[in-house]
């Protein structure tokens, strides 16, 4: 089902990855750098098994997971954006507990005590914005479009861990793959904890009927 969300940028429009076709995706992702050789596969995984399995591999459980050209999959781990009927983006959002290095990095769980198995809190963990379609509000439009995505899958509560650059300073590393928090911000989000100097744990809190809780 597809939703939509206005920015700066112009109207993005969302669908689960299940809904879209594969081709899509993977224009979003292109064959270099960092997105293509990962394919969301370093948060499901230890750093042995990432670093033994072939980039061909990576690639094949990505496309398993997201269950693109099949509308009628039960589930799938993000959500692909459009603008004027092109893919410019892609974000990863499923309940926390899928992403297998959640349970042990610090950042997530500094300052706090609570179920890490929990599945009812869904984590958007993974930005990908197609060459081209960058700085134009599409991170803000896919932190509203996961939301909306997890909220529709009975999710009670959305969290992201996103990282501020120092200002003049760009994203030369591909640091900003878990989002800037400045989309976050704007979604409505509230920071939770502040565990390093530039990364956030940011929350949002849904009630049962997909509005905002105000102790989020």
């Amino acid at each position: 089902m597809a939703t939509s969300e206005t920015t700066s940028g112009g109207a993005t429009t969302f669908r689960p990855a299940n809904e879209v076709p594969w081709e899509d995706l993977d224009r979003v992702f292109g064959e270099r750098g960092d997105p293509a050789r990962c394919h969301c596969q370093w948060l499901k995984t230890s750093d042995r098994t990432f670093t033994d399995m072939p980039v061909e591999e990576r690639t094949r459980r990505f496309r398993a997971e997201t269950g693109c050209d099949d509308p009628e999959a039960r589930a799938t781990t993000g959500i692909v954006a459009y603008r004027d009927g092109e893919p410019v983006g892609w974000a990863v959002v499923e309940p926390r507990p899928a992403f297998v290095r959640f349970r042990k990095t610090r950042v997530q769980w500094a300052g706090r005590q609570e179920d890490r198995a929990d599945e009812g809190v869904w984590a958007i963990a993974c930005f990908v914005v197609r060459k081209g379609f960058r700085r134009q509000g599409v991170s803000h439009a896919l932190v509203v479009g996961a939301v909306e995505h997890a909220r529709r899958h009975g999710a009670r509560a959305v969290e992201g861990y996103p990282m501020e650059l120092a200002p003049g300073v760009e994203d030369i590393w591909g640091e900003l793959f878990v989002g800037p928090r400045s989309a976050f911000d704007a979604a409505g989000f509230l920071e939770v904890t502040h565990p390093t100097t530039r990364r956030s744990v940011m929350r949002l809190a849904l009630q049962r009927d997909g509005s905002q809780r105000e102790d989020s």
